[in-house]
């Protein structure tokens, strides 16, 4: 299973490798390692961790996760999205709490992949995606406003609050953190593209930034001391684990758990894209299940795919996973070489980046489909989920968002469109019937539409005037699903016909459809023989069978 998979995967990936992939994985994966330093450093400060614990994190996950990843692409470490998440979770629990819901949402991943229930994360709809990362970039801003202005302010319950309280004053802001901050953010704007494949805007905004504080010693709050070695002195360890209260910490590793798997499966979706190579959902699964696992014994905080990593890994020429693992690399030689340098970072540096990567994460394009094509359901979805993001715990704005796209979803498919008819002869004449309309008690109703639950009202509602029927025959070619309400009507309309001495018959059945109506036993109570490929057939049949009704009326209903 899993481990035939992954062998799988190494055995097409590394087929014919040479020299010269190996030198596009090594400049691919050093160019990745300078686009994720500033970005590893910034997330584990955004987390409410610290910048050595997202530095650990990626090196981490670059190691391990990308090892055993789906695809060769797949780049993982902190991520803005993650950092959300934590910034709360730490308000609550401290980093205690950031450990045991990251172990905790590891042993999930890795149980839905290791089931293969990869494919179920695919069931959250765009809007609710699209709210919920636009919910987090304002989550991911408004937690970075303090290091912009320099100021400590307190804490609040939800992000939405946390941004009114800026307006009640009570603070003073600090103009060299808001230039330090300025210089990233215009550094990050500025550069062009073509330079930044070259030389990260992200990193050279950090190094300006850190070059004028260090010139002017500018009173700022910097990064400080980071450690020079993978196992920081802040790591979870089995004491930690808080047995008798675990449950508290259920919803939080479930959030984690769910977003892991949404952006590592979406990192995943851009990188098929982009390579022609299909992601293998469960493996990545357990890839970021069992990294994230080891992870908090390490000090880190909970890692997912990083969308912006494995892009600037495939357009700089990655070939294989060892561009995760020379990343990881690259990053293990800075925190030896360069710790000393990045202790000297201004937090107000990191600020920016974060702003800029907040203000990038929201997916415009989506964005503008939906509202440029006034999809009035995908609006509201989108602009409740994003709501519910920053008023409320995350695992409520999943829910809530999911919740209300479901309902929408359900109510735009409950229609069933039913259109009871007597036999056009003449049309029938035309495709080569002769003997149709012979017998004026036959009657076609054409379903389109599913027949479950929330359609079954509209279905006794267009049979409770019949007329003289001897024969109704419905046409269900359009109709592309059946649930056991669905049955049970069908059921009841069949007893009401047979009462009255007239026959029930079916045309073009889809194939599920007709499975379940032989689970429900329909099949053999209406009999085989009334079962036929096209409704031209059934009036034939019909008519061949009822002609002598016509001197009769038998009126139903």
């Amino acid at each position: 299973m899993p481990r035939r998979s992954l062998a799988r995967l190494y055995k097409d990936e590394f087929s014919g490798y040479s020299f010269t992939k190996f030198q596009q994985d090594l400049l691919a994966g050093l160019t990745v390692a300078a686009v994720a330093l500033p970005l590893a450093l910034a997330f584990g400060v955004a987390s409410g961790s610290t910048a050595s614990a997202g530095l650990v994190t990626a090196i981490i996950a670059g190691f391990v996760i990308g090892a055993l990843a789906g695809a060769p692409y797949q780049i993982s470490g902190p991520t803005g999205a993650m950092s959300a998440v934590l910034m709360l979770l730490v308000q609550k629990y401290g980093l205690t709490g950031i450990w045991v819901a990251g172990l905790m949402a590891g042993i999930f991943l890795t149980i839905i992949g290791l089931l293969r229930l990869g494919r179920f994360i695919a069931f959250i709809p765009s809007p609710v995606i699209t709210g919920f990362t636009s919910g987090i970039a304002l989550i991911i801003f408004i937690g970075q406003m303090d290091n912009f202005l320099g100021v400590k302010t307190t804490g609040a319950d939800s992000a939405a609050l946390k941004f009114i309280g800026y307006f009640k004053g009570g603070f003073t802001p600090d103009w060299h953190a808001i230039v330090l901050a300025g210089i990233v953010i215009l550094t990050m704007v500025l550069w062009p593209v073509k330079w930044n494949a070259k030389f990260p805007a992200s990193l050279l905004g950090i190094i300006l930034a850190t070059v004028l504080n260090a010139a002017l010693n500018w009173p700022v709050k910097m990064i400080g001391v980071i450690p020079q070695t993978l196992f920081l002195a802040d790591r979870m360890n089995f004491s930690m684990i808080p047995w008798a209260n675990l449950g508290d910490f259920v919803a939080p590793a479930l959030t984690i758990t769910a977003l892991g798997a949404i952006e590592s499966l979406l990192c995943g979706a851009v990188g098929s894209n982009m390579t022609g190579i299909r992601l293998q959902a469960n493996q990545e699964l357990i890839a970021q299940g069992l990294g994230n696992i080891l992870i908090p014994f390490f000090g880190g905080v909970p890692a997912t795919a990083a969308i912006a990593r494995a892009s600037v890994g495939i357009k700089s020429g990655g070939q294989t996973r060892l561009v995760s693992i020379i990343h990881a690399v690259g990053l293990l030689l800075s925190m030896f070489v360069l710790a000393p340098l990045m202790a000297r970072i201004p937090l107000a540096g990191l600020a920016g980046v974060l702003m800029v990567t907040a203000w990038r994460m929201n997916e415009w394009e989506g964005i503008r489909f939906i509202f440029g094509h006034r999809f009035k359901t995908a609006m509201i979805t989108f602009g409740i989920t994003l709501i519910a993001t920053i008023t409320l715990d995350l695992t409520q704005a999943i829910l809530v968002g999911a919740f209300l796209s479901g309902a929408m979803f359900l109510n735009n498919i409950a229609t069933l469109e039913v259109e009871v008819t007597e036999v056009d002869a003449e049309k029938l004449r035309q495709r080569g019937i002769e003997n149709a309309g012979q017998c004026k008690h036959v009657r076609v109703a054409f379903l389109t539409g599913p027949l479950f639950f929330a359609a079954t009202g509209q279905f006794n509602e267009a049979f409770t005037k019949l007329g003289d029927t001897h024969a109704l025959i419905l046409s269900m070619r359009g109709v592309p699903l059946i649930d056991a309400s669905g049955l049970e009507v069908i059921h009841r309309l069949y007893e009401k016909i047979h009462k009255q001495g007239s026959t029930l018959m079916f045309a073009g059945v889809h194939e599920n459809v007709r499975t379940m109506m032989e689970r429900g036993g329909l099949v053999k109570l209406v009999g085989e023989e009334n079962f036929f490929w096209s409704s031209d057939q059934a009036i034939v049949e019909a008519e061949k069978r009822g002609c002598y009704f016509c001197s009769s009326s038998l009126t139903l209903g």
